[in-house]
């Protein structure tokens, strides 16, 4: 049967006392936020390179810990490495371009599952997030389905993998038809320079709908502004979007009545609160 988990992106956020921790520090956050919230995303373990082929991957004692930090019935999100998605390693703008010899590594996805597996029960969708990529970087969307088709072939078929892309363009019956023949799942990105997702599906439903499950990430337009607004205290909606909100509702509705299970995770800079986003979608959901 379908089923609705909402949670955030990340979870470490003093501002949250009295909305979803009993203080603002020495408590274990993980596991006040799993008695309201049945999933999290983990992000923190995306950044991972540093330098060429310098890799930095999860930590035992952390994944122990937050295995540890939840119950049973919990789901992690978890974005993968880097060093696995970036065609290149970062650079200043004056910078040559350096090819990542790691891009698309089985090897580092292996691994990162083995360091994964104390929370290997509660696995949601492993998450391959792209860059927006420019010729420079991928000379075309045929090229980069190609390669990922030769990656998503040797992957473990006991992990459900999803992906993101940035290149709005992508977002076509050619790439949502590629995502169904290599069995990833999508991850429709709300914000940045991407269309809207309500706009996406709509378009291209009946592939997406073929999908077990689906990951939106509700992120917003324009991180920096928000933090501005918010002084990086998210405990208010400093930038509310009804309209859009009611959209991203439908679009949740239209997939469960579907049979397609949904991972909604929102961020702080969708709206100011992502646990106050999230109230606002239990409400429209008709939930509360």
């Amino acid at each position: 049967m379908a089923e609705l988990r909402m949670g955030t992106c990340s979870w470490k956020f003093p501002s949250w006392e009295g909305l979803v921790y009993s203080a603002s520090k020495g408590i274990n956050y993980l596991e006040e936020y799993a008695r309201k919230y049945n999933t999290v995303e983990i992000d923190q373990w995306f950044w991972s390179l540093f330098g060429e082929e310098n890799v930095k991957l999860p930590r035992t004692i952390d994944v122990e810990n937050y295995r540890r930090s939840v119950p049973d019935g919990f789901r992690f999100t978890v974005k993968a490495p880097n060093s696995i998605t970036l065609t290149h390693a970062y650079k200043k703008k004056s910078d040559p371009l350096v090819v990542n010899r790691l891009f698309l590594s089985t090897t580092v996805l292996a691994e990162f599952l083995a360091l994964l597996d104390p929370m290997r029960d509660l696995l949601g969708p492993v998450m391959f997030q792209f860059e927006y990529l420019n010729r420079n970087k991928m000379p075309t969307q045929a090229d980069f389905q190609e390669a990922l088709g030769r990656f998503a072939a040797d992957l473990p078929s006991s992990y459900e993998f999803a992906v993101e892309v940035r290149n709005g363009k992508y977002l076509n019956e050619f790439f949502f038809r590629f995502l169904l023949e290599a069995s990833l799942r999508p991850v429709l990105l709300q914000g940045y320079w991407m269309p809207p997702v309500a706009e996406v599906y709509e378009e291209h439903q009946s592939l997406i709908a073929q999908h077990d499950s689906v990951v939106i990430r509700l992120m917003g337009p324009d991180r920096k502004r928000i933090e501005a607004a918010t002084g990086k205290q998210w405990n208010q909606i400093v930038e509310p979007k009804e309209e859009e909100l009611a959209d991203i509702v439908g679009m949740v509705k239209s997939l469960l009545k579907q049979g397609v299970s949904v991972y909604l995770n929102v961020n702080n800079h969708y709206e100011g609160s992502a646990p106050l986003t999230i109230e606002r979608i239990q409400r429209l959901l008709g939930n509360d």
